[in-house]
């Protein structure tokens, strides 16, 4: 009797030393940990294109669920269908891939072509996701008037706003392009225009639907960066336009920065749950990030990203780039993309908006060029890929900032950002039929194959 007792106290002590041991490990490992949940986004949806611009551009299926033994790879890719009609016989190729959007109950994606207009060929593409892994063709549009393609919003309505940064040839004014809830096209905005004053190149969006308040931000006439017109990124914009959401009417330009070197505002992010209905946006140019007062009309600078230029090059900008803020307005992500210098994704605590300070920062290293993000439902992953514009298509252009084709996730743990080092995808090799530019993605729940 003895003896049994005394093994018995032997294998419970055992496994206490051995819970201690597994509890320490998992504290120490952190935030790499990632765990599926029953209702987490185990699907990951990426819109890329081909980089020799010969076939056709397509949507990756990527396998999210960190439990797979495939997470981080491609399961399939679904092309554009050849049939779509071009002046260059296949409007499948060349559309340039950059954002995506999804519908409020999840059901439709929409994709952007942002080069589409130099082929003659339609510019929005809408798919099925209904099964996130086999996703479906539905059709294309090719909306008046509008042209280079950029972010999407949804409405609760089941339409879509869509912001493009040039008009028919590609210059000033662009437009807002609204979509309705079966998808189909309803107008452009604004009609003529609201606000001449200053240039209206819309690039970055965000909606406020109960207080009726909708923002984008103007970036750059794009025609002027491309060779025909002499090509030259000289042609920054740096305001936001304030809009009454239920008439679709500008109400305010509130400019950003100095009017004589214009910050180059790519993005803007209304504040969610914020009282004031303020917003951030950065200057491109000028590596600051502005705190927006929609109400009082005024943009202040509350953070400088300056300090993440490389020592030797102090004066550099790092391009500050797309904003994601979560639920709660308290933290902000930004990506960093200036290639070979910045190459970062940086986390700021914004409780106090007026004086945001650095919550966290992932390095993805020299020329890695992260520009779009996704942050998932459950706020615990940030998914980043890497790569900006090159305008190789004819008649081509001055951008040319390539990436390194990489798509990463970044876990979030409270104040703590970091790298996924299991989920490994580089669209330079993992992808047939060759090496691919990703863009925008999109993450959703079902994981069946």
């Amino acid at each position: 009797m003895m003896r049994r007792t005394l093994t018995h106290a032997h294998v419970s002590l055992r496994r206490l030393v051995l819970g201690v041991l597994m509890a320490s490990l998992l504290v120490s490992v952190g935030p790499h940990v990632v765990r599926a949940g029953a209702e987490d986004e185990q699907t990951l949806l990426v819109w890329a294109g081909d980089q020799a611009r010969v076939a056709p551009d397509f949507v990756a299926v990527v396998d999210f669920d960190p439990d797979s033994p495939h997470y981080g790879k491609v399961l399939r890719t679904v092309p554009l269908p050849s049939s779509l009609p071009s002046s260059f016989g296949n409007g499948a190729v060349g559309n340039e891939p950059h954002h995506v959007g999804l519908t409020h109950d999840g059901r439709t994606l929409a994709l952007g072509g942002l080069l589409s207009f130099l082929r003659g060929q339609a510019q929005v593409f809408f798919f099925d996701v209904t099964k996130p892994r086999h996703p479906q063709f539905l059709r294309a549009d090719n909306p008046p008037d509008s042209s280079i393609a950029d972010e999407f919003a949804a409405l609760s309505t089941g339409g879509l706003l869509a912001t493009f940064m040039g008009g028919p040839t590609g210059a000033h004014p662009g437009r807002v392009v609204e979509y309705g809830a079966n998808l189909q096209f309803v107008r452009t905005l604004p009609t003529p225009t609201d606000d001449d004053t200053q240039p209206f190149n819309p690039h970055g969006i965000s909606i406020d639907e109960a207080h009726t308040l909708l923002v984008t931000s103007e970036f750059i006439c794009p025609a002027a960066t491309l060779h025909v017109h002499g090509g030259d990124t000289a042609h920054l914009n740096g305001s936001i336009r304030a809009w009454a959401l239920a008439e679709r009417t500008i109400t305010r330009t509130i400019v950003v920065g100095d009017p004589a070197n214009p910050a180059g505002t790519i993005d803007v992010k209304l504040i969610p749950g914020d009282t004031q209905l303020r917003a951030f946006t950065a200057g491109m140019a000028d590596n600051q990030l502005y705190l927006v007062d929609t109400q009082q009309g005024t943009a202040t600078s509350v953070f400088d990203f300056g300090i993440y230029a490389v020592p030797l090059v102090p004066s550099a900008p790092v391009w500050p780039q797309l904003l994601r803020i979560n639920t709660q307005g308290t933290r902000l992500f930004i990506t960093l993309n200036y290639a070979g210098q910045a190459g970062k994704v940086v986390m700021l605590d914004i409780t106090d908006p007026v004086h945001p300070v650095e919550a966290g920062v992932v390095d993805l290293g020299t020329n890695s060029g992260p520009h779009y993000l996704r942050l998932t439902r459950d706020e615990k992953r940030l998914v980043v890929s890497d790569y900006f514009l090159v305008e190789d298509l004819a008649p081509g252009g001055v951008v040319h900032a390539e990436g390194d084709h990489k798509i990463h996730v970044i876990s979030i743990d409270g104040d703590q950002l970091a790298l996924d080092r299991r989920f490994k995808l580089d669209l330079s090799h993992d992808i047939s039929p060759g090496p691919a530019r990703p863009h925008g993605l999109i993450t959703l729940q079902a994981g069946a194959n």
